[in-house]
């Protein structure tokens, strides 16, 4: 959530100075591989992130196995295969329990499970699982869940593997905590889904990857949640295309790490629209509707730097009142391209270095030449930069991030030039 400015400038200068010095001793390590990269660089491409067999939609059934579902039974799943389930039932469970190296694809075909509380689908082991929607299909737990032993069950669908759902059909999902949970991680390539969850729509510890799908997501919490408690490097969601829209409590996006969206059409209606440490936009169209930050940049990993970034794509923020920021960088804000609208009382809030090199930024419907900074509750400084290289030098108490009148290319140990290339992006 938001973090309250209550450091200076000066403060935040020795932050910077001191983990530039911690990076250099530490020999990069823990750093993402991109995080050197230069600016407009997407963290992750999307032929890195998803198989042949991800992007495939439909499911060879030349092998696969049919069974059906039956009230009060479960049915397990040992060994690696494709298995078409089929059926209404209540307090039924499809249990996956393969040997390690087992892809196990569970093809649904007209299946309806309405359980009082245990997951609907539980994947315990395998290599990968693979639920492919072939007809409509739904799931549903209306009861508190209970635990498998140590284990806290707390989705409809929960497994402790890599989870892919694709397919041409809809799934929907009510759940009385989360709707879909991956303990590892969770790629969506097709299908439509309708999810209502009392706290989180979907979750996963490793990474949450959308390369394309149908999503209305209504959640108590959060529509999309990456967490990894272990390693903060992960716990990243990277959106390369679909069609979302999501009405939550919380956050609408929330990522330990990084948020990527390279395409998409996205509208979220919630307390804060995008989450993470580092918020890159590549491309898409973003709608957000927020009653706290819009997009919010903050420290919850040290493998990225705090950050937000647009290279491309559609923005659109419409804030409440109140202390609210429609872009919050806890760090520092980098704009290359792309059209950002901000209609709200504040409208950029930054604590680092601003880099305005290209796009179109219209703040309450005006189109903008320079962008202002709210930090600390409005007219405070601009962005401050890197020294000779990185951004320009600490601007007058003036209330925005104009440019100096020579330009961005100011003579040495004067204003410094722009800040992309030597003051660094996302690794100081």
């Amino acid at each position: 959530m938001k973090m309250k400015r209550t450091f200076t400038r000066m403060a935040a200068t020795v932050t910077a100075v001191f983990l530039f010095a911690a990076m250099i001793f530490a020999g990069g390590s823990g750093i993402l591989p991109s995080a050197s990269a230069e600016n407009g660089t997407p963290v992750y491409k999307s032929s890195d992130l998803f198989t042949d067999r991800d992007l495939k939609q439909t499911a060879d059934l030349d092998k696969a196995v049919s069974l059906t579902v039956e009230d009060g039974k479960e049915i397990r799943i040992t060994e690696a295969g494709t298995y078409v389930l089929t059926g209404t039932a209540s307090n039924a469970t499809v249990y996956v329990e393969a040997g390690d190296d087992d892809k196990v694809q569970l093809v649904l075909q007209d299946l309806h499970i309405t359980n009082s509380d245990f997951p609907c689908i539980y994947a315990y082991n395998a290599d990968k699982v693979f639920i492919t929607t072939a007809e409509d299909s739904s799931l549903t737990v209306n009861g508190t869940f209970r635990t498998d032993g140590s284990i806290k069950t707390d989705g409809a669908v929960f497994s402790r593997t890599d989870l892919v759902m694709n397919g041409t059909a809809e799934l929907t999902i009510q759940s009385t905590d989360n709707g879909v949970v991956c303990k590892d991680d969770l790629k969506i390539t097709g299908g439509s889904y309708t999810i209502t969850a009392s706290s989180k729509a979907f979750e996963a510890n490793d990474s949450i990857r959308i390369k394309d799908g149908t999503f209305s997501l209504r959640a108590g919490t959060d529509g999309l949640h990456a967490e990894n408690s272990d390693d903060d490097s992960k716990g990243y969601i990277y959106i390369g295309g679909g069609t979302m829209t999501i009405t939550c409590g919380d956050d609408g996006i929330h990522a330990t790490s990084v948020v990527q969206i390279d395409d998409g059409t996205l509208s979220i209606t919630a307390k804060e629209g995008l989450e993470g440490s580092f918020i890159q936009v590549n491309g898409g169209t973003i709608n957000i509707t927020a009653s706290d930050d819009g997009i919010n940049a903050a420290r919850k990993s040290t493998a990225v730097e705090v950050a937000v970034e647009f290279n491309g794509g559609t923005v659109n923020v419409t804030m409440g009142g109140g202390d609210t920021d429609g872009v919050d960088s806890n760090g520092s804000l980098y704009i290359n391209g792309g059209m950002i609208s901000v209609n709200g009382n504040s409208t950029f809030d930054y604590d680092g270095m601003v880099s305005f090199n290209g796009g179109t930024v219209y703040i309450n419907g005006q189109q903008a030449s320079s962008i202002p900074n709210q930090m600390m509750g409005g007219g405070g400084r601009g962005g401050w930069g890197g020294g000779r290289n990185g951004g320009w030098n600490m601007p007058q108490d003036n209330g925005d991030s104009t440019p100096p009148a020579d330009g961005w290319n100011g003579n040495p140990g004067d204003n410094g030039g722009r800040g992309g290339r030597g003051g660094g992006r996302r690794g100081w």
